[in-house]
């Protein structure tokens, strides 16, 4: 029996070790998941306190990741918005820039809160592109569901215009139409290209990891685009869990 319980123990041991150098370098292994993470209703608010909010700052990889981190954000989806074109893809946008839905939960985080977020998360000086990004797709653009929030845009571009004197502000405020999904590749970028952190949450099919909060949250997590508490409480979190040897992740 006592050879039995250090072999078990042993066995523990090793793959926590093995957790750890997983996590370090990032490889794809594959890890035995015994359930599906899901989320359930009790985790989700009631759709009376959900409001939409989409914005345009580059590169939507990167701006999905800058609001997902964001405590009130429920979901982010990436899509192309402010164009004519019908059905845009990737390859061919049109007119469309790359933006980013975000759903929140408006007792928790304002429109004027995500509004910060979008100014100080860019460029928006630059004309038709972000850093080595280039191109019509790339312009910066408020999109605003109403009165309200047309109002709200309009002050803040007016503040950031009185911090830049020497240059022009070059966001649009355009009311929002119609917001087509991006394809499934593009969903979630910076998350899938740390396939250990997918591995943590029980590889969701994409259509859950699309709508997942947990997903949006470890998405900007992975962009390391977190603010710097919230990184802090992933990181120990995900450590806890290695510890432990048990690769779910249920909740952050």
């Amino acid at each position: 029996m006592a050879f039995l319980r250090s072999s078990v123990s042993l066995s523990r041991l090793l793959a926590t070790l093995m957790l750890l150098i997983i996590l370090a370098a990032e490889r794809r292994v594959c890890i035995r998941i015994p359930e599906r993470i899901i989320e359930t209703a009790g985790d989700v608010p009631n759709n009376q306190s959900l409001k939409t909010a989409v914005f345009a700052l580059g590169s939507f990889w990167r701006s999905e990741a800058v609001f997902g981190c964001l405590n009130g954000v429920v979901q982010t989806t990436v899509g192309y918005a402010g164009g004519s074109k019908i059905n845009p893809e990737y390859r061919s946008l049109g007119d469309h820039a790359e933006s980013v839905q975000v759903i929140y939960d408006h007792r928790l985080i304002s429109f004027r809160q995500l509004l910060e977020i979008f100014w100080s998360s860019h460029d928006y000086r630059q004309v038709f592109g972000q850093g080595p990004d280039v191109g019509n797709q790339y312009r910066s653009i408020i999109f605003t569901n109403g009165t309200e929030e047309f109002r709200l845009a309009v002050a803040s571009k007016e503040r950031e215009q009185t911090k830049s004197k020497s240059s022009s502000v070059t966001t649009q405020i355009l009311p929002l139409g119609k917001f087509y999904s991006a394809e499934p590749e593009h969903q979630k970028f910076e998350l899938k290209r740390r396939p250990f952190l997918l591995q943590l949450i029980g590889n969701l099919p994409e259509e859950e990891l699309e709508r997942s909060r947990l997903a949006a949250k470890l998405n900007g997590y992975a962009a390391e685009l977190c603010p710097p508490k919230i990184q802090r409480q992933i990181d120990a979190k995900i450590n806890e869990i290695i510890k432990k040897g048990w690769p779910i992740l249920r909740d952050l």
